[in-house]
Protein backbone atom coordinates (compact mmCIF):
# COMPACT_ATOMS: atom_id res chain seq x y z
CA UNK A 1 0.00 0.00 0.00
CA UNK A 2 2.99 2.39 0.53
CA UNK A 3 3.67 2.35 -3.12
CA UNK A 4 -0.14 1.27 -4.56
CA UNK A 5 -1.56 4.70 -2.92
CA UNK A 6 1.15 7.18 -2.08
CA UNK A 7 -0.36 9.59 -4.36
CA UNK A 8 -3.72 9.15 -3.24
CA UNK A 9 -2.68 10.08 0.20
CA UNK A 10 -1.99 13.47 -0.36
CA UNK A 11 -5.89 14.37 -0.60
CA UNK A 12 -6.27 15.08 3.01
CA UNK A 13 -9.78 14.51 5.25
CA UNK A 14 -11.52 13.18 2.75
CA UNK A 15 -14.40 12.20 5.17
CA UNK A 16 -14.24 15.53 6.63
CA UNK A 17 -14.42 17.45 3.61
CA UNK A 18 -16.36 15.35 1.59
CA UNK A 19 -18.61 13.31 3.00
CA UNK A 20 -19.98 15.67 5.62
CA UNK A 21 -21.06 18.43 3.57
CA UNK A 22 -24.19 16.86 2.23
CA UNK A 23 -25.21 16.25 5.94
CA UNK A 24 -24.84 20.33 6.61
CA UNK A 25 -26.43 21.58 3.01
CA UNK A 26 -29.46 22.38 4.82
CA UNK A 27 -27.92 25.15 6.47
CA UNK A 28 -26.11 26.44 3.00
CA UNK A 29 -27.76 29.10 1.10
CA UNK A 30 -27.50 29.21 -1.31
CA UNK A 31 -26.32 25.54 -2.35
CA UNK A 32 -22.80 25.58 -3.15
CA UNK A 33 -22.37 24.35 -6.94
CA UNK A 34 -18.42 23.65 -6.71
CA UNK A 35 -17.93 21.27 -3.73
CA UNK A 36 -18.65 17.57 -3.36
CA UNK A 37 -20.65 15.75 -1.22
CA UNK A 38 -21.17 12.70 -0.03
CA UNK A 39 -23.93 11.76 -2.78
CA UNK A 40 -21.85 12.99 -5.55
CA UNK A 41 -18.52 12.14 -5.20
CA UNK A 42 -19.14 7.79 -4.86
CA UNK A 43 -19.26 6.92 -8.72
CA UNK A 44 -16.36 4.87 -9.78
CA UNK A 45 -14.23 2.45 -8.79
CA UNK A 46 -11.57 4.81 -8.56
CA UNK A 47 -13.78 7.11 -6.00
CA UNK A 48 -13.83 3.73 -3.81
CA UNK A 49 -10.04 3.21 -3.96
CA UNK A 50 -9.38 6.28 -2.94
CA UNK A 51 -11.95 6.77 0.38
CA UNK A 52 -10.53 3.27 0.94
CA UNK A 53 -6.80 4.58 1.77
CA UNK A 54 -8.84 7.54 3.36
CA UNK A 55 -9.77 4.58 5.74
CA UNK A 56 -6.52 3.44 6.74
CA UNK A 57 -5.30 7.19 6.53
CA UNK A 58 -7.65 7.21 9.34
CA UNK A 59 -6.14 4.48 11.41
CA UNK A 60 -2.50 5.50 10.84
CA UNK A 61 -2.96 8.79 12.25
CA UNK A 62 -1.19 11.96 11.74
CA UNK A 63 2.30 12.62 12.21
CA UNK A 64 1.39 15.83 14.22
CA UNK A 65 2.57 17.51 17.59
CA UNK A 66 -1.20 19.08 17.54
CA UNK A 67 -3.42 18.29 20.08
CA UNK A 68 -6.49 18.52 18.34
CA UNK A 69 -5.38 16.36 15.52
CA UNK A 70 -6.07 12.60 15.41
CA UNK A 71 -3.37 10.49 15.97
CA UNK A 72 -5.45 7.23 16.26
CA UNK A 73 -2.88 4.27 16.19
CA UNK A 74 0.30 6.09 17.33
CA UNK A 75 -1.16 6.45 20.77
CA UNK A 76 -2.58 3.55 21.21
CA UNK A 77 0.34 2.34 23.40
CA UNK A 78 -0.85 4.95 26.10
CA UNK A 79 -3.86 3.07 26.36
CA UNK A 80 -2.82 -0.44 26.30
CA UNK A 81 1.04 -1.40 27.19
CA UNK A 82 1.52 1.54 29.63
CA UNK A 83 -1.78 0.73 31.59
CA UNK A 84 0.17 -2.73 31.65
CA UNK A 85 2.93 -4.08 33.33
CA UNK A 86 4.94 -3.41 30.44
CA UNK A 87 5.90 -0.36 29.70
CA UNK A 88 6.12 3.17 32.01
CA UNK A 89 7.48 6.66 31.54
CA UNK A 90 10.64 7.54 31.96
CA UNK A 91 9.91 10.01 34.08
CA UNK A 92 6.43 10.02 35.43
CA UNK A 93 5.23 13.48 33.88
CA UNK A 94 2.18 14.90 32.54
CA UNK A 95 -0.83 13.18 31.32
CA UNK A 96 1.33 10.28 30.34
CA UNK A 97 2.06 9.32 34.16
CA UNK A 98 -1.56 8.71 34.38
CA UNK A 99 -1.54 5.86 32.41
CA UNK A 100 0.97 3.97 34.60
CA UNK A 101 0.00 5.50 37.88
CA UNK A 102 -3.57 4.03 37.39
CA UNK A 103 -4.96 7.73 38.63
CA UNK A 104 -6.60 8.79 35.29
CA UNK A 105 -9.00 11.56 34.55
CA UNK A 106 -11.73 12.28 32.02
CA UNK A 107 -10.29 14.97 30.87
CA UNK A 108 -6.91 13.25 29.64
CA UNK A 109 -6.54 14.38 26.28
CA UNK A 110 -4.72 11.41 24.88
CA UNK A 111 -7.72 9.27 26.06
CA UNK A 112 -9.75 11.35 23.96
CA UNK A 113 -7.60 11.58 20.49
CA UNK A 114 -8.21 7.94 21.07
CA UNK A 115 -11.87 7.69 21.34
CA UNK A 116 -12.26 10.08 18.59
CA UNK A 117 -9.82 8.91 16.58
CA UNK A 118 -11.64 5.27 16.32
CA UNK A 119 -14.97 6.83 15.81
CA UNK A 120 -13.70 8.82 12.99
CA UNK A 121 -12.77 5.69 11.86
CA UNK A 122 -15.88 3.89 11.83
CA UNK A 123 -17.13 7.42 10.17
CA UNK A 124 -15.03 6.69 7.34
CA UNK A 125 -15.97 2.60 6.76
CA UNK A 126 -19.43 3.98 6.83
CA UNK A 127 -19.64 6.25 4.32
CA UNK A 128 -18.14 3.64 1.98
CA UNK A 129 -20.88 1.41 3.71
CA UNK A 130 -23.60 3.76 2.92
CA UNK A 131 -22.56 4.59 -0.94
CA UNK A 132 -21.54 1.09 -2.24
CA UNK A 133 -24.69 0.42 -3.54
CA UNK A 134 -23.88 2.42 -6.64
CA UNK A 135 -21.40 0.31 -7.59
CA UNK A 136 -22.07 -3.00 -10.09
CA UNK A 137 -19.92 -5.38 -7.48
CA UNK A 138 -19.91 -3.32 -4.31
CA UNK A 139 -19.51 -6.92 -2.24
CA UNK A 140 -14.97 -6.13 -2.19
CA UNK A 141 -15.70 -2.82 -0.52
CA UNK A 142 -18.45 -3.77 1.74
CA UNK A 143 -15.92 -6.75 3.29
CA UNK A 144 -13.02 -4.27 3.47
CA UNK A 145 -14.98 -1.41 5.43
CA UNK A 146 -16.65 -3.56 7.74
CA UNK A 147 -13.18 -5.46 8.68
CA UNK A 148 -12.10 -1.71 9.77
CA UNK A 149 -15.42 -1.21 11.68
CA UNK A 150 -15.14 -4.38 12.96
CA UNK A 151 -11.41 -3.78 13.79
CA UNK A 152 -12.14 -0.41 15.01
CA UNK A 153 -15.39 -1.30 17.68
CA UNK A 154 -13.17 -4.64 19.08
CA UNK A 155 -10.16 -2.16 20.46
CA UNK A 156 -12.99 0.45 20.93
CA UNK A 157 -15.59 -1.86 23.18
CA UNK A 158 -12.67 -3.42 24.92
CA UNK A 159 -10.96 -0.14 26.23
CA UNK A 160 -14.35 1.64 26.96
CA UNK A 161 -16.40 -0.76 27.14
CA UNK A 162 -20.54 0.36 26.89
CA UNK A 163 -20.13 2.50 23.77
CA UNK A 164 -22.38 4.30 21.13
CA UNK A 165 -23.05 2.21 18.18
CA UNK A 166 -22.75 4.05 15.14
CA UNK A 167 -23.69 1.73 12.34
CA UNK A 168 -24.23 4.50 9.25
CA UNK A 169 -23.88 7.85 8.43
CA UNK A 170 -25.60 10.18 10.88
CA UNK A 171 -26.09 13.86 10.96
CA UNK A 172 -25.68 16.47 13.40
CA UNK A 173 -29.46 15.51 14.58
CA UNK A 174 -29.12 12.19 15.05
CA UNK A 175 -27.68 12.79 19.11
CA UNK A 176 -29.49 10.07 20.19
CA UNK A 177 -27.42 8.10 18.36
CA UNK A 178 -23.75 9.28 18.65
CA UNK A 179 -24.58 9.61 22.98
CA UNK A 180 -26.49 6.23 23.67
CA UNK A 181 -24.16 3.36 24.71
CA UNK A 182 -25.27 0.04 23.95
CA UNK A 183 -24.26 -2.73 25.87
CA UNK A 184 -20.85 -4.61 25.27
CA UNK A 185 -23.17 -7.69 23.39
CA UNK A 186 -24.58 -5.64 20.75
CA UNK A 187 -21.19 -4.34 19.91
CA UNK A 188 -19.62 -7.40 19.68
CA UNK A 189 -23.02 -8.83 17.57
CA UNK A 190 -21.77 -5.74 14.96
CA UNK A 191 -18.31 -7.16 15.58
CA UNK A 192 -19.24 -10.79 14.41
CA UNK A 193 -21.58 -10.00 11.58
CA UNK A 194 -19.29 -7.43 9.62
CA UNK A 195 -16.13 -9.84 10.14
CA UNK A 196 -18.50 -12.96 9.07
CA UNK A 197 -19.19 -10.63 5.87
CA UNK A 198 -15.33 -9.69 5.28
CA UNK A 199 -13.94 -13.87 5.89
CA UNK A 200 -16.31 -14.56 2.71
CA UNK A 201 -15.69 -11.59 1.00
CA UNK A 202 -11.91 -10.94 1.09
CA UNK A 203 -8.91 -12.86 -0.03
CA UNK A 204 -5.19 -13.17 1.28
CA UNK A 205 -4.02 -10.75 -1.54
CA UNK A 206 -2.86 -7.47 0.97
CA UNK A 207 -0.81 -7.78 4.43
CA UNK A 208 -1.05 -3.63 4.58
CA UNK A 209 -5.04 -3.96 4.20
CA UNK A 210 -8.05 -6.52 5.34
CA UNK A 211 -7.63 -9.82 3.96
CA UNK A 212 -9.54 -13.42 4.63
CA UNK A 213 -6.40 -14.10 7.22
CA UNK A 214 -6.40 -10.88 9.03
CA UNK A 215 -10.52 -11.13 9.38
CA UNK A 216 -10.27 -15.06 10.60
CA UNK A 217 -7.60 -14.17 13.12
CA UNK A 218 -9.68 -10.59 14.50
CA UNK A 219 -12.88 -12.99 14.72
CA UNK A 220 -11.26 -15.71 16.75
CA UNK A 221 -9.69 -13.45 19.03
CA UNK A 222 -13.22 -12.00 19.51
CA UNK A 223 -14.65 -15.31 20.24
CA UNK A 224 -12.17 -15.58 22.56
CA UNK A 225 -12.82 -12.32 24.50
CA UNK A 226 -16.09 -13.30 24.78
CA UNK A 227 -15.88 -17.16 26.13
CA UNK A 228 -17.61 -18.32 23.55
CA UNK A 229 -17.20 -20.72 20.75
CA UNK A 230 -14.01 -22.06 21.20
CA UNK A 231 -14.35 -24.93 18.76
CA UNK A 232 -14.92 -21.94 15.96
CA UNK A 233 -12.35 -19.98 17.20
CA UNK A 234 -9.87 -22.79 16.33
CA UNK A 235 -10.88 -23.87 13.21
CA UNK A 236 -10.78 -20.28 12.04
CA UNK A 237 -6.72 -19.95 12.86
CA UNK A 238 -6.49 -23.63 11.29
CA UNK A 239 -7.49 -21.97 8.10
CA UNK A 240 -4.95 -19.20 8.65
CA UNK A 241 -2.45 -21.40 9.32
CA UNK A 242 -2.62 -23.19 6.46
CA UNK A 243 -3.04 -20.39 4.24
CA UNK A 244 0.41 -20.01 3.59
CA UNK A 245 2.05 -17.48 6.68
CA UNK A 246 5.06 -18.43 8.46
CA UNK A 247 7.07 -17.52 11.16
CA UNK A 248 10.01 -15.77 10.25
CA UNK A 249 13.27 -17.61 11.45
CA UNK A 250 15.13 -14.64 12.58
CA UNK A 251 12.62 -12.60 15.45
CA UNK A 252 14.60 -9.44 14.42
CA UNK A 253 13.32 -9.64 11.04
CA UNK A 254 9.60 -9.51 11.36
CA UNK A 255 10.02 -6.11 12.56
CA UNK A 256 12.84 -4.71 10.50
CA UNK A 257 12.18 -6.67 7.00
CA UNK A 258 8.55 -5.26 6.23
CA UNK A 259 5.63 -7.17 4.74
CA UNK A 260 7.27 -10.54 5.60
CA UNK A 261 5.92 -13.85 5.67
CA UNK A 262 4.46 -13.85 8.99
CA UNK A 263 2.24 -10.44 8.82
CA UNK A 264 -1.33 -11.09 8.77
CA UNK A 265 -1.97 -7.33 8.59
CA UNK A 266 -0.34 -4.24 9.50
CA UNK A 267 -0.55 -0.52 8.83
CA UNK A 268 2.09 1.05 6.63
CA UNK A 269 4.16 4.04 7.09
CA UNK A 270 6.54 6.01 5.00
CA UNK A 271 9.93 7.28 6.04
CA UNK A 272 11.03 10.86 5.58
CA UNK A 273 7.42 11.77 4.25
CA UNK A 274 5.54 14.44 7.08
CA UNK A 275 1.97 13.54 6.01
CA UNK A 276 2.81 8.92 6.01
CA UNK A 277 5.40 8.81 9.08
CA UNK A 278 5.16 8.27 12.17
CA UNK A 279 6.93 9.59 15.75
CA UNK A 280 5.75 7.39 17.87
CA UNK A 281 8.72 5.29 18.17
CA UNK A 282 11.04 8.06 18.52
CA UNK A 283 8.82 9.01 21.45
CA UNK A 284 10.04 6.15 23.10
CA UNK A 285 13.39 6.87 23.66
CA UNK A 286 15.72 9.66 25.75
CA UNK A 287 15.01 13.32 24.36
CA UNK A 288 13.88 12.24 20.89
CA UNK A 289 10.75 13.33 19.26
CA UNK A 290 7.75 15.36 21.45
CA UNK A 291 8.52 14.07 25.06
CA UNK A 292 11.11 12.95 27.16
CA UNK A 293 10.61 9.43 27.16
CA UNK A 294 7.34 7.57 27.37
CA UNK A 295 6.76 3.18 26.85
CA UNK A 296 10.28 2.47 28.68
CA UNK A 297 10.11 -0.79 29.82
CA UNK A 298 9.25 -1.93 33.46
CA UNK A 299 11.88 -3.58 35.72
CA UNK A 300 9.31 -6.03 35.79
CA UNK A 301 8.61 -7.12 32.02
CA UNK A 302 13.11 -6.61 31.51
CA UNK A 303 13.13 -9.52 34.95
CA UNK A 304 10.48 -11.47 33.09
CA UNK A 305 11.71 -11.33 29.53
CA UNK A 306 15.67 -11.89 31.01
CA UNK A 307 14.25 -15.32 32.41
CA UNK A 308 11.57 -16.42 29.61
CA UNK A 309 12.30 -14.31 26.22
CA UNK A 310 15.25 -16.57 24.62
CA UNK A 311 16.33 -15.32 21.62
CA UNK A 312 13.63 -12.72 22.07
CA UNK A 313 15.28 -10.49 24.41
CA UNK A 314 17.87 -8.89 22.96
CA UNK A 315 15.54 -7.45 20.20
CA UNK A 316 12.67 -6.58 22.73
CA UNK A 317 14.57 -3.75 24.97
CA UNK A 318 17.85 -2.77 25.38
CA UNK A 319 19.28 -0.46 27.88
CA UNK A 320 19.42 3.36 27.38
CA UNK A 321 23.13 4.43 27.11
CA UNK A 322 22.19 7.90 27.76
CA UNK A 323 20.24 7.04 30.89
CA UNK A 324 21.76 3.58 31.95
CA UNK A 325 18.54 2.98 35.05
CA UNK A 326 16.06 2.56 32.06
CA UNK A 327 15.38 0.66 29.37
CA UNK A 328 13.98 1.42 25.91
CA UNK A 329 11.83 -0.67 23.57
CA UNK A 330 13.74 -2.26 20.58
CA UNK A 331 11.13 -3.07 18.86
CA UNK A 332 10.72 -0.64 16.40
CA UNK A 333 13.83 1.30 16.55
CA UNK A 334 13.65 4.57 14.32
CA UNK A 335 17.12 5.17 14.56
CA UNK A 336 18.50 2.00 14.11
CA UNK A 337 21.05 0.14 16.41
CA UNK A 338 24.52 -0.85 14.90
CA UNK A 339 25.01 -3.68 17.78
CA UNK A 340 22.12 -5.64 17.03
CA UNK A 341 22.36 -5.18 13.16
CA UNK A 342 19.50 -2.95 12.98
CA UNK A 343 19.22 0.15 10.43
CA UNK A 344 17.37 3.21 10.65
CA UNK A 345 14.75 3.34 8.55
CA UNK A 346 14.15 7.01 8.28
CA UNK A 347 16.90 9.88 8.20
CA UNK A 348 15.03 11.67 11.14
CA UNK A 349 13.87 9.52 13.87
CA UNK A 350 10.50 11.50 14.06
CA UNK A 351 9.70 10.72 10.38
CA UNK A 352 10.12 7.11 10.98
CA UNK A 353 8.84 4.58 8.33
CA UNK A 354 8.22 1.60 10.87
CA UNK A 355 5.11 -0.45 10.00
CA UNK A 356 3.42 -1.41 12.63
CA UNK A 357 2.00 -4.90 13.22
CA UNK A 358 -1.52 -5.32 14.36
CA UNK A 359 -1.93 -9.18 13.37
CA UNK A 360 0.94 -11.77 12.87
CA UNK A 361 1.26 -15.64 12.24
CA UNK A 362 2.58 -16.39 16.21
CA UNK A 363 -0.06 -14.50 17.73
CA UNK A 364 -2.44 -17.20 15.37
CA UNK A 365 -0.12 -20.17 16.40
CA UNK A 366 -1.01 -18.84 20.39
CA UNK A 367 -4.76 -18.40 19.48
CA UNK A 368 -4.83 -21.52 18.22
CA UNK A 369 -3.45 -23.26 21.66
CA UNK A 370 -5.35 -21.05 23.34
CA UNK A 371 -9.05 -22.53 21.92
CA UNK A 372 -8.33 -25.67 22.47
CA UNK A 373 -6.66 -25.22 25.69
CA UNK A 374 -10.29 -23.19 26.73
CA UNK A 375 -12.72 -25.35 24.76
CA UNK A 376 -11.50 -28.60 26.57
CA UNK A 377 -10.80 -30.80 23.24
CA UNK A 378 -8.23 -33.17 24.41
CA UNK A 379 -8.44 -34.68 21.17
CA UNK A 380 -6.78 -31.70 19.41
CA UNK A 381 -4.47 -31.81 22.46
CA UNK A 382 -1.49 -32.18 20.62
CA UNK A 383 -2.22 -29.49 18.03
CA UNK A 384 -1.95 -27.28 20.67
CA UNK A 385 1.64 -28.30 22.44
CA UNK A 386 2.53 -27.73 18.69
CA UNK A 387 1.71 -24.74 17.81
CA UNK A 388 2.91 -23.78 21.00
CA UNK A 389 6.06 -25.26 20.79
CA UNK A 390 6.51 -23.42 17.22
CA UNK A 391 6.76 -20.11 18.69
CA UNK A 392 9.00 -21.20 21.64
CA UNK A 393 11.18 -23.26 18.78
CA UNK A 394 11.70 -19.64 17.08
CA UNK A 395 13.01 -18.24 20.35
CA UNK A 396 15.54 -20.89 20.93
CA UNK A 397 13.77 -22.79 23.75
CA UNK A 398 13.66 -26.08 22.06
CA UNK A 399 13.07 -28.29 25.38
CA UNK A 400 9.84 -30.10 24.03
CA UNK A 401 6.94 -28.63 26.37
CA UNK A 402 4.61 -31.69 27.76
CA UNK A 403 1.83 -29.50 28.90
CA UNK A 404 0.33 -25.54 28.60
CA UNK A 405 -1.39 -24.28 31.51
CA UNK A 406 -3.18 -21.35 30.99
CA UNK A 407 -0.21 -19.44 32.99
CA UNK A 408 2.08 -20.55 30.66
CA UNK A 409 0.19 -19.63 27.29
CA UNK A 410 -0.49 -15.84 29.07
CA UNK A 411 3.36 -15.72 30.07
CA UNK A 412 4.09 -17.23 26.07
CA UNK A 413 1.86 -14.40 24.43
CA UNK A 414 4.25 -11.90 27.02
CA UNK A 415 7.19 -13.25 26.06
CA UNK A 416 6.69 -13.75 22.24
CA UNK A 417 4.00 -10.01 21.71
CA UNK A 418 5.66 -7.47 24.53
CA UNK A 419 5.36 -3.60 23.60
CA UNK A 420 3.03 -4.55 20.60
CA UNK A 421 -0.16 -3.59 22.05
CA UNK A 422 -1.40 -6.87 23.45
CA UNK A 423 -0.30 -7.45 26.76
CA UNK A 424 -3.32 -5.40 28.68
CA UNK A 425 -6.30 -6.99 26.52
CA UNK A 426 -4.43 -10.67 26.96
CA UNK A 427 -4.57 -10.01 31.14
CA UNK A 428 -8.02 -8.98 31.20
CA UNK A 429 -8.85 -11.89 28.40
CA UNK A 430 -7.41 -14.64 30.98
CA UNK A 431 -9.28 -13.39 33.41
CA UNK A 432 -5.78 -12.18 35.43
CA UNK A 433 -6.08 -8.38 35.07
CA UNK A 434 -7.02 -7.36 38.32
CA UNK A 435 -4.93 -10.03 40.47
CA UNK A 436 -1.70 -8.80 38.26
CA UNK A 437 -2.40 -5.40 37.66
CA UNK A 438 -3.13 -4.64 41.50
CA UNK A 439 0.24 -6.44 42.59
CA UNK A 440 2.05 -4.89 40.08
CA UNK A 441 0.57 -1.47 41.05
CA UNK A 442 1.53 -2.15 44.78
CA UNK A 443 4.77 -2.57 44.04
CA UNK A 444 5.03 0.59 41.74
CA UNK A 445 3.31 2.52 44.06
CA UNK A 446 0.24 3.18 41.31
CA UNK A 447 -3.01 3.42 42.68
CA UNK A 448 -4.77 0.10 40.37
CA UNK A 449 -8.41 -0.95 40.82
CA UNK A 450 -11.51 -2.60 39.63
CA UNK A 451 -12.62 -0.03 37.70
CA UNK A 452 -9.41 1.11 35.65
CA UNK A 453 -10.29 -2.02 33.27
CA UNK A 454 -12.36 0.25 31.47
CA UNK A 455 -10.77 3.85 30.55
CA UNK A 456 -13.10 7.42 30.83
CA UNK A 457 -15.46 7.99 28.33
CA UNK A 458 -14.28 11.62 27.21
CA UNK A 459 -15.17 14.46 28.94
CA UNK A 460 -15.68 16.81 25.95
CA UNK A 461 -17.86 13.95 24.69
CA UNK A 462 -20.08 14.26 28.12
CA UNK A 463 -19.98 17.79 27.66
CA UNK A 464 -21.42 17.88 24.31
CA UNK A 465 -24.01 14.69 24.75
CA UNK A 466 -25.78 17.51 26.78
CA UNK A 467 -26.18 14.66 29.82
CA UNK A 468 -27.46 11.80 27.62
CA UNK A 469 -23.49 9.86 27.80
CA UNK A 470 -23.07 8.76 31.35
CA UNK A 471 -19.53 8.28 32.43
CA UNK A 472 -17.69 4.59 33.39
CA UNK A 473 -17.71 3.75 37.01
CA UNK A 474 -14.77 5.48 39.40
CA UNK A 475 -14.50 8.36 36.89
CA UNK A 476 -15.85 12.02 37.75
Amino acid sequence: MKNIFNNLKRIIGISLVLFTISSCEDFLNPEPTSATSGETFFKTKADFDLAIQNMYDGIAGLNSTQSNDNHALQVEFYVTEMRSDNTETKASEGEAAQFENYTLESTNGIVDDYYRSYYDVIFRANTILDNAAVLATPEPYEAEAKFVRAYAYFNLVRLFGEIPLVDRVIGISDTDIQFTRVAVSEIYSLIENDLLTSISGLDNTYQNRASKAAAQTLLAKVYLTQGINYLDAQTLCESVMSSGFTLESNFKNIFYNELNNEIIFAISYVSDNSADSQNFSAEWLNAVGRTSGVNYVTADAALFLDANGGDRTMYSYRIDSGQPTKKQVVKYLPNGDTGLGIAATSSNPVLAGNDWIVLRYADVLLLHAEAILAGGNTTTAQAALNSFQLVRDRAGLTTPVTEITRQSLLDERRAELVFENHRFFDLVRFGEAQNVLSAFSTATGGSFNATDLLLPIPQREINLSLGQLNQNQGYN
